[in-house]
Formats: C-alpha cells, sequence, structure tokens
C-alpha cells in the first residue's frame, strides 16, 4: 500500500517521484512492472523505498531478506537513453560509487570508513552495509532500474552473516531521508557524466573509491573456477583486472573476497 512520502522532503526535491510503500516482496520487481506498465509515469531518478522488503533478490540470483523495519529497500528508475551503449556498464559501478559516498556522509563524527567493492558493494571497515542490482527493464534497452539495500536499523545480533555490518552496529544513526537524497544525487551527476561522454572521469571516480583495487582478491567465477590474484584496476568498461604472476584476467562477473 503506498504512503504519504512526506518523510523525504529531500529526496523530493531531487526525484520527480517518491512512492513509500509499508511492505513489498521486491522493490525492482514492483518498479519493473509499474515501469513496463506506464513508462510515462515513472521518469528518470523515480524511486519506490520501504523498510520491509520480503524477497528481495541480490547479484547472482542470491535471495536478500531482513527483519521489517531494519534495512531500507530502494529501487530507481533510470533512463539510460542518452548514454552511450558502450558506457552503459558503468552504471551500476556509478550507483555503488554513488552510495559509498552517501554512506560515508553518515559517518561524520563516527569513525568508520566507507568503501566501494567491486562491482558494486559497500562496505564499511570491510564489512559490507549496503549491496546493489540493477537490471534492464524487459522490452527496452533504455532504462534500467537499479536497487539496493542498505542496513539501517539492523542490530548487530539481527545482521546475516559476520561479514555485514549495519548503522547501529558500528555506533552511527541514519537519516534515511539525507541518505537516499545523497545517493540520488550523486547518481544523478554520474549519470550526466556518462551521458556528455566523460567515462574517464567516472572510471577515475570510481577507481578512487574502489578498496577492491589493489588488494589480493579470491574471485569465485560464475563457471565455478577460481581466481587468485592481485586486482590491478578497472578497464575502460568497469571490468577488474586481476594479475596472477604476469597474467592479467579480465573478470566481468563473479563474487570477490578481499584476502586479508
Amino acid at each position: 500500500m503506498p504512503i504519504p512520502a512526506s518523510g523525504y522532503p529531500r529526496t523530493a526535491d531531487i526525484s520527480p517521484r517518491v512512492q513509500v510503500v509499508t511492505t513489498t516482496d521486491s522493490t525492482n520487481a514492483d518498479v519493473v512492472a509499474a515501469v513496463t506498465a506506464d513508462p510515462a509515469g515513472w521518469p528518470h531518478l523515480s524511486l519506490l523505498v520501504t523498510d520491509d522488503q520480503r524477497a528481495g533478490r541480490g547479484r547472482l540470483d542470491r535471495t536478500w531478506t531482513a527483519p521489517a523495519g531494519t534495512a531500507l529497500a530502494v529501487s530507481v528508475v533510470v533512463d539510460a537513453s542518452g548514454i552511450p551503449m558502450s558506457s552503459r556498464g558503468w552504471i551500476p559501478l556509478a550507483a555503488g560509487a554513488a552510495m559509498t559516498r552517501a554512506v560515508r556522509a553518515q559517518l561524520t563524527g563516527h569513525g568508520g570508513s566507507a568503501e566501494l567493492k567491486w562491482p558494486n558493494d559497500v562496505l564499511v571497515d570491510g564489512a559490507k552495509i549496503c549491496g546493489i542490482l540493477a537490471e534492464a527493464v524487459p522490452g527496452t534497452f533504455d532504462t534500467v532500474v537499479v536497487g539496493a539495500g542498505v542496513n539501517t536499523r539492523m542490530s548487530r545480533a539481527d545482521l546475516p552473516v559476520t561479514t555485514a555490518t549495519s548503522f547501529p552496529a558500528i555506533g552511527a544513526e541514519c537519516d534515511d531521508d539525507r541518505l537516499m537524497a545523497d545517493y540520488l544525487g550523486h547518481l544523478r551527476d554520474s549519470l550526466a557524466a556518462l551521458a556528455s561522454g566523460d567515462v574517464e572521469g567516472v572510471h577515475r571516480d570510481i577507481e578512487g573509491l574502489c578498496a577492491t583495487v589493489g588488494r589480493e582478491v579470491t574471485v569465485s567465477m560464475p563457471d565455478g573456477t577460481t581466481l587468485q590474484g592481485r586486482a590491478e584496476r578497472l578497464d575502460d568498461d568497469g571490468r577488474l583486472v586481476v594479475a596472477a604472476g604476469t597474467i592479467e584476467t579480465v573478470v566481468a562477473a563473479g563474487d570477490v573476497v578481499h584476502v586479508r
């Protein structure tokens, strides 16, 4: 059931449509269906948000669930029609970078360091606080829905795995409206840069935030194999370049573990 979006005034200053629901199975699925049925009603940077998502999805077809009221799930419509097809692979990474900056702003005065883990997880002190999933709307090449799940009010006891964290777990409070507004603002600017042809600037910005670059990593590849080496850089398409000795492998998709 839609409820008033009055709790998100900063977000509404950036987004043309802020729809809040008390509960849903998946914000991404809802927005994909809504955009398909009424494209004009869901313009660029429209969003759906809830703090009770029952059947969320993550990358690599993982499920994502959280107790009601402990995490914020938000899905944003991206009109990619002005972005060259060759640059659209940067959209999920740009979303991760935007959320990294938004989380950093929330941590001012609380300690903790927010960083981007390739391709678009947000880490605080090495533990995951946010995951992001981008998917194209079926039937169009020009509309992408970017979903994010942020552990805003999850107690340490409710964290699903030891590699996860939340704002309360690090002694911080989250202003949901400011978080969403900062996220949307940074995402808007990065998408505009991609549309203007400034891929190099977006590349540089994301690589600067990415904690994966320069680390020893283990990558579980989609075909079941494992790659170990040093994450050297992001290539011109946003893929991770991993060096094992003198051999470099370009990783387009995979589950990355930072080796401490």
